[in-house]
């Protein structure tokens, strides 16, 4: 089994492959990191300490670090059309108005299988991630809509597949459920930035 805790200071990453490794230190999704099969099956246990305080962006940064010195990892970023959805305006418009901008975000909680989310004063762009996550692809922000929202949706989520990945079913009633928002999922191509393994070695130096 692979895990991945971490205490203040310290994270320590139990039999994660190169390519999740990649993943963590550019804090992409899968799908955005092109490079040789093998980096699937070479496997690490990985114990890096931090000093206290450190942000998430500066994680991956060390993690970058490490990589490139450990496994000479030497990369680039380009952008690819890859299909994708555009969160947009119904014909009938937005339901919503904007709020005032606070401490706000997003949550969300399953109980069998009834999703429940929670989204507190937060831009659309922020909405479009949420969706991005849960469906496992990437979601753009195409609404135009300025400003700040908050609202409450619920719907059942599909878990048969296991992974994350949000089945057909759970598209859907996404899709029923954003419309009572006066908002909807365009299927289309999307520009998304992809990380490009140009060289990676199998084997670390150093310890």
């Amino acid at each position: 089994s692979r895990s991945s805790n971490g205490t203040k200071g310290q994270v320590v990453m139990v039999n994660q492959s190169l390519r999740r490794l990649v993943e963590r230190a550019y804090n992409v999704k899968p799908f955005q990191v092109t490079g040789p099969g093998w980096m699937e099956s070479v496997r690490f246990d990985v114990t890096a300490k931090y000093p206290p305080d450190t942000k998430n962006e500066d994680r991956a940064a060390m993690l970058r670090t490490m990589l490139e010195d450990r496994f000479k990892l030497a990369t680039h970023r380009e952008s690819k059309e890859m299909p994708g959805y555009a969160l947009v305006v119904a014909k009938s418009g937005l339901k919503l108005k904007p709020v005032e901008t606070g401490p706000g975000g997003t949550s969300s909680n399953s109980t069998n299988n009834q999703l429940t989310l929670k989204v507190t004063a937060v831009p659309m762009a922020d909405v479009a991630d949420y969706l991005a996550r849960r469906l496992g692809s990437t979601v753009i922000d195409g609404t135009g809509a300025a400003g700040a929202y908050t609202f409450e949706l619920h719907w059942n989520s599909d878990d048969q597949l296991g992974g994350g990945d949000a089945g057909a079913g759970e598209f859907a009633a996404i899709q029923e459920v954003i419309s009572t928002l006066g908002l909807r999922l365009q299927a289309q191509k999307v520009p998304v930035e992809v990380v490009v393994v140009d060289h990676v070695e199998r084997v670390p130096t150093g310890n």
